[in-house]
């Protein structure tokens, strides 16, 4: 059996910075950069007999993009991925500031 955290090192080699910012396209001579946020994890593990495994897992949100108009650069986030994080990170805010003003009132 090969080693399991080699081969799992090999094959992320493509994580980071070329799997965040995606590939240049050029529309209409305006060019376009994806960039994401990616995560990944991956775990294994063998015991005495030899049996093993592993797995691994990863997700990526889409924050926007990078748009070059001539020399004009701008950034251009993605509203639908801002609202999906932002409102329960509101919610969460919220509460725990209202416990912690609950908590000072005592």
């Amino acid at each position: 059996m090969p080693n399991l955290a080699l081969e799992l090192g090999k094959q992320s080699t493509h994580f980071g910075v070329s799997a965040a910012y995606g590939e240049q396209q050029d529309v209409d001579g305006v060019r376009i950069v994806p960039v994401a946020l990616v995560w990944a994890g991956y775990g294994g593990g063998s015991d005495e007999q030899g049996n093993g495994g592993g797995g691994g897992g990863g997700y990526t949100l889409p924050l926007g993009a990078y748009i070059r108009r001539g020399d004009d650069l701008r950034f251009d986030p993605n509203l639908v991925s801002l609202l999906a994080v932002g409102i329960p990170f509101v919610w969460v805010a919220g509460r725990a500031l209202s416990r912690v003003i609950r908590a000072l009132k005592k």
